[in-house]
């Protein structure tokens, strides 16, 4: 299969769904001629014109805005916004209006739209381009939530998203854009709300999200040579959530470990701990370890970043100390 970088898979997923549906179009800070600050649209204007490829003003609470209108006229807008920190400046209309049309209008306004954006640190953005802020989300009633951690995920997620009828936060990383990975050439999609084991182990599920996917695969790698074999579970959409899989992966390994680049503090893996704790309690062995971000605004320094955010090292100790019970 053919290998393709994680921001070409949101090009092609893009793509295809403007070639499907003329009701699709994009909106966005710097989108159109310059490809997007990420360069997650480029050569979609000259494909398909100002009309569908529409530049914004700096106006967050703007785009939002006139995205949701445009969903209410019956388009399915897909509309970017720079950075999840940005989305502060929104919240009015994605809290409030968003996520809560269709529930005030007895399901008869119909709310298809995609808010794309990017979090995560690595780059030394600093404190306000560097957040990881998915659980504001999550916490919403009416709102679907994606963290798509490879390119192929990336591609079907992002497709069936466009096509949902409810409104859906697509948060991507930043420092994934240039991952490479396999991605069919045939059209696809990976439906929301389900879950993929993305390694088979059983000793210890390890639950991750975004690029701690990756980080934990790694993880899993150096930890087989130990003899401690990890199952690596990626929720990949964060709500609807598939408990189900998560579950049944923590009843066969007994133990389980939890790791996002958000602070723990009320993150989403809270919410995993959570359920663990009500509905498998009896197939624990160990207590659920969290391997999270370190509760700080994320610092400029390159190395302070780099100590402030969950590496493999981390996991690779959180499993440690669960397998030995300490």
């Amino acid at each position: 299969m053919r290998e393709i970088l994680y921001r070409d898979a949101i090009i092609e997923a893009l793509d295809e769904e403007m070639r499907r549906d003329e009701s699709v179009f994009l909106l966005g800070e710097d989108i159109a001629e310059f490809g997007g600050s990420y360069k997650t649209t480029v050569g979609l204007f000259e494909k398909y014109g100002k009309e569908r490829v529409r530049n914004t003003p700096i106006s967050e609470q703007g785009i939002v805005g006139a995205t949701l209108g445009a969903a209410l006229m019956g388009m399915r807008p897909v509309a970017e916004l720079m950075y999840i920190d940005f989305t502060g400046v929104a919240m009015d209309q994605i809290v409030n209006q968003v996520a809560k049309v269709r529930y005030m209008f007895g399901g008869k306004a119909k709310t298809a739209l995609v808010l794309r954006t990017q979090g995560g640190a690595g780059r030394s953005s600093a404190a306000q381009h560097a957040q990881s802020l998915e659980a504001w989300f999550v916490h919403v009633p009416g709102l679907k939530v994606v963290m798509p951690s490879t390119a192929h995920d990336a591609k079907g997620l992002l497709k069936s998203a466009v096509r949902d009828d409810d409104p859906v936060m697509f948060i991507e990383h930043k420092l994934l854009y240039l991952e490479k990975g396999p991605v069919p050439e045939e059209d696809y999609t990976i439906p929301l709300g389900v879950a993929e084991v993305k390694r088979e182990g059983r000793d210890i599920t390890i639950v991750a999200t975004s690029s701690m996917v990756g980080k934990s695969l790694a993880a899993a790698d150096e930890l087989e040579a130990e003899g401690i074999s990890c199952e690596v579970v990626d929720p990949r959409t964060l709500f609807p959530l598939d408990r189900e899989t998560i579950l049944n992966s923590v009843k066969k390994t007994g133990r389980c470990l939890i790791t996002h680049e958000a602070v723990q503090r009320c993150g989403w893996g809270a919410e995993i701990a959570a359920t663990l704790a009500r509905e498998a309690f009896d197939y624990l062995d160990a207590p659920i370890e969290r391997v999270c971000g370190m509760e700080t605004p994320v610092p400029f320094a390159p190395k302070l970043e780099s100590h402030v955010i969950p590496d493999k090292d981390d996991v690779i100790a959180g499993v440690r100390a669960v397998i030995s019970g300490l």
